[in-house]
């Protein structure tokens, strides 16, 4: 089996809303303010230091993320409205820090084969919507799914933008992709590809990157923004060689996610 490796980015040296500068999604172009207001940035804190994820506003109260990067956290620092996460003084940035309590890890995650990456976190109270800080939508539940296969696709982060890159960017980031079949991802990562999973393409060197994890898979619908997949992981050779991205498939875990959350209703 290829060596993968998940997404998440470890930063020893950084403190709880501390994000050192440098590196983005791969080949991506810079997001301007509001351009993805779904978009959430987590920083974890975990033993020996911090770790950056990125996650998904699916409502008022909810957070959809990777269990790769909650499964050892203690507490998170949740980004919202967020593009430079370095700057303190962003106007409709807001920062709230959630505890232990509050972060939900899917209860059959395995590490080993990354399958159940999926978690949420769920905000102390209530925050309001505005231009900046808007949900994405769920897939509606129905007995058929789309495989999503040849749709274009948008996947955003604050990950790093080249393999020789030491740290998360400042500001965000995205790519316009398209997704391939489970048939032709399996054959660069040797079966291991599960109906659970989704992938897009590397082509060119565009794709998702360390730091990149738990962050949004959409696609625009009718109007909406529709969340089909959170980055999970790829190729430990390098972000750039233009193997495909794999996200954990949000249609899986619709049932898992309502039991946690209840009705969404936005």
């Amino acid at each position: 089996m290829k060596v993968v490796l998940a997404l998440a980015l470890l930063v020893a040296t950084a403190t709880a809303g501390t994000i050192p500068s440098g590196g983005r999604i791969t080949n991506g172009d810079v997001a301007s303010p509001g351009q993805f207001p779904y978009q959430t940035g987590l920083s974890l804190e975990m033993d020996g230091g911090n770790a950056w994820c990125g996650g998904t506003l699916i409502s008022n109260q909810w957070i959809v993320t990777a269990a790769h990067c909650t499964v050892d956290a203690k507490a998170v620092t949740v980004y919202l409205g967020a593009t430079n996460i370095k700057d303190d003084n962003e106007p409709g940035q807001l920062r709230v820090y959630v505890p232990g309590s509050g972060i939900f890890t899917h209860e059959k995650y395995n590490g080993l084969t990354i399958t159940n990456d999926i978690a949420l976190i769920k905000l102390p109270a209530p925050i309001e919507f505005n231009e900046l800080i808007q949900p994405a939508s769920l897939p509606k539940k129905s007995e058929q799914y789309s495989t999503y296969v040849g749709d274009k696709v948008v996947a955003s982060g604050w990950g790093k933008d080249s393999d020789s890159a030491t740290s998360v960017s400042p500001v965000l980031n995205y790519i316009d992709t398209t997704v391939i079949s489970s048939k032709t991802c399996n054959l660069y990562y040797l079966g291991m590809i599960t109906p659970n999973m989704i992938c897009i393409s590397g082509k060119n060197g565009r794709s998702t990157c360390n730091g990149d994890s738990g962050g949004p898979l959409v696609l625009p619908e009718n109007g909406e923004n529709v969340l089909i997949g959170s980055t999970s992981f790829g190729i430990s050779l390098g972000c750039e060689v233009g193997w495909p991205g794999v996200f954990t498939r949000t249609t899986s875990y619709l049932d898992w996610i309502e039991s946690k959350t209840g009705p969404i209703n936005n």
